[in-house]
């Protein structure tokens, strides 16, 4: 897989199957469409896996880009890691005391018990918004969740997705929030069982993940608006490596961030222009999160580039 991209496998071509005709209906309602990955990935480090190399992702960027999206009247093809967040889900505690104190038993009518929510405080002051919104969403068929796990799980999704929305040309929009690995351990070079301890230091010799920019923009949907986003940790270095992403790939845009201050500013990268997007200190207090700027201004651009 170091220069290749995995080959097709059943489930791919009932991905594709399933991508295309939700498409064709988001087409009729005269909805554009946005795939939008989000979460890491992982590598597993052994066959029969034990241990695996992980990133920071949670997948917040693009769960609270994909609810912008839909608000923006997007059809939202959400490809995400398993347990990374979820659109509209992240109005809710997802464990600990913060969940346990939200809910409620309470007698039933036939002498059971049922488990209700307590929306009465100031615990979950977004659940009713979200949960309204994300209802709705789902009864006008505006998103369709495809869910991944491992790093060639992702790949062969992303593949079957693109090419499913691919027919819808230029109304089409790539946002791949998702935090790839960019190394992992083929499976022919995996040992089966658990690496043991015993066995002395460990020493992992990792190969160059592909890069699936390239066969997206120029084979699999040659004409969708491209989005593809750059964290670094050097801020002197960030709008380089965004140029040259968008050199190498010839997609549309790079939003470029840096790890400290992802959450409240972003840096958008084309060919000819750097545009900065940032929460103010009153919007921050207020809860803003910086997705909002981040989706209204690439939907006037992706507008401007079906325009063209």
């Amino acid at each position: 897989m170091a220069e290749q991209v995995p080959p097709v496998s059943p489930v791919e071509v009932e991905t594709e199957r399933r991508v295309r005709a939700w498409a064709e209906a988001q087409r009729a309602r005269g909805r554009r469409v946005a795939l939008v990955t989000s979460g890491g990935t992982q590598v597993p480090l052994e066959a029969r896996a034990v241990r695996f190399l992980e990133n920071f992702s949670s997948g917040r960027r693009g769960a609270a880009s994909a609810e912008r999206l839909v608000r923006a009247g997007y059809g939202v093809c959400f490809l995400y890691r398993t347990r990374s967040a979820f659109p509209w889900a992240r109005a809710l505690p997802l464990s600990g005391p913060a969940l346990l104190d939200v809910l409620r038993v309470h007698d039933g009518d036939a002498g059971g018990q049922r488990v209700v929510v307590d929306c009465s405080g100031s615990a979950l002051p977004d659940l009713v918004p979200a949960l309204l919104a994300y209802h709705r969403a789902k009864e006008e068929g505006a998103l369709l969740v495809l869910e991944f796990t491992g790093l060639v799980e992702y790949l062969a999704l992303l593949r079957a997705a693109a090419r499913a929305l691919a027919p819808l040309g230029s109304s089409a929009m790539f946002y791949l929030a998702a935090a790839v690995s960019d190394f992992y351990i083929p499976a022919s070079e995996m040992p089966e069982h658990k690496i043991q301890s015993t066995d002395g230091p460990l020493q992992i010799t990792m190969k160059m993940v592909p890069k699936m920019l390239s066969p997206l923009v120029k084979e699999w949907a040659p004409e969708a608006f491209v989005i593809s986003f750059k964290l670094e940790t050097n801020p002197s270095i960030l709008i380089d490596k965004a140029k040259q992403a968008l050199e190498k790939y010839r997609h549309q845009v790079v939003v470029a961030n840096v790890l400290d201050s992802r959450r409240t500013s972003v840096i958008v990268v084309t060919k000819d222009s750097e545009t900065q997007l940032s929460l103010s200190d009153d919007e921050v207090a207020q809860g803003m999160e910086i997705e909002e700027k981040i989706v209204s201004y690439l939907e006037s651009q992706h507008r401007a580039f079906m325009e063209k």
